[in-house]
């Protein structure tokens, strides 16, 4: 039974995202909120100049309404539905902010860094705060073991961390397109079979939602993308994947699941000491997938192969998890 609530939960998501884009798709390009390229950046990604952003809107919609919906009809709505929705929309609120910025006042580096983490702390704060006034265990779990560590209070540096670290990280992975898209429905997917796993099928039926509506999205956002998800999206699918790693206490298996996500995070941290220490730059370009096209590989090249290297990490982290 529960395999064909799944089922009916990607293909609700899917299929609510591909009919709201050729809405709301139009709707951005009237009112000319269109990607402004940097000029730093790759010369061939100055064709994508004027492409529709925000539109991590639709799926946002997407996901709010099939998660509702199918917790509504085959669960209930839990505390750790609503905590799981207050993150990723209070993310999603976040980022649209960061676009709204940048497309209509023109100001292509949006929110400054110190008021986007201000947001960033605010709802990772509250959302322990919930946890804890909730009864929810702050313990964490030691990958292929039994045992757990006991963090009490201190679980807030751990939900921070987690929900500002992965919510920048998938946001510094979007830059090609469906870049995100796919490594994200990849992602989720796997965080969907382990909440499964543990019988909380509420949280696993919020990831299919995220699944087939980031799937739906990714028909628009394939290369050559008509539309972008901008920070709407990627702060909220970040936030999201941080979300449900705390709630179903696979807090370091998110590092294996969201490899990509941290590989890229990483390879700006890199760049970024090794420019500011040496003046020499360890890649062409970070975040890495510039590195990649700047060598020469193809959009598309680079991003089939991040899909493939998220799908292996994705099938590590089950395999420590379940089988470990």
């Amino acid at each position: 039974m529960f395999e064909k609530v799944i089922l009916y939960t990607i293909l609700m998501g899917f299929l609510a995202t591909v009919l709201l884009s050729p809405i709301f798709i139009p709707f951005l390009r009237r009112l000319k909120f269109g990607q402004s390229i940097r000029e730093e950046g790759p010369k061939s990604h100055q064709k994508k100049q004027g492409t529709p952003t925000m539109g991590g809107i639709v799926f946002l919609f997407s996901i709010i309404i099939t998660a509702l919906t199918m917790t509504g009809l085959f669960s209930e709505w839990s505390t750790e539905i609503y905590l799981l929705l207050f993150v990723t929309v209070g993310f999603g609120l976040l980022g649209f902010l960061d676009d709204f910025i940048k497309v209509a006042m023109k100001r292509n580096l949006g929110l400054t860094s110190k008021q986007k983490l201000i947001g960033q702390l605010l709802i990772s704060i509250v959302f322990f705060l919930i946890m804890k006034w909730q009864g929810f265990s702050t313990a964490i779990s030691l990958p292929f073991t039994d045992a757990s560590i006991e963090m009490g209070w201190l679980y807030i540096g751990i939900v921070v961390f987690w929900l500002v670290g992965f919510s920048n990280a998938v946001n510094l992975t979007d830059g090609l397109d469906g870049l995100v898209s796919g490594t994200a429905a990849i992602a989720f997917g796997a965080f969907a079979v382990l909440a499964w796993n543990q019988s909380q099928y509420d949280i696993a039926i919020f990831s299919v939602a995220i699944v087939g509506s980031v799937l739906g999205f990714l028909v628009f956002n394939a290369h050559p993308a008509k539309v972008f998800m901008g920070d709407t999206g990627s702060l909220a699918l970040g936030g999201a994947i941080a979300a449900i790693a705390l709630m179903t206490h696979l807090e370091l298996i998110l590092v294996v699941i969201g490899g990509v996500f941290v590989i890229e995070t990483l390879s700006v941290i890199l760049q970024v000491i090794s420019f500011k220490t040496t003046g020499k730059r360890i890649f062409k370009m970070s975040p890495l997938h510039h590195h990649y096209e700047l060598v020469g590989w193809s959009e598309w090249r680079v991003v089939v192969t991040f899909w493939s290297v998220g799908f292996l990490c994705a099938v590590l982290g089950i395999y420590i998890e379940v089988w470990m």
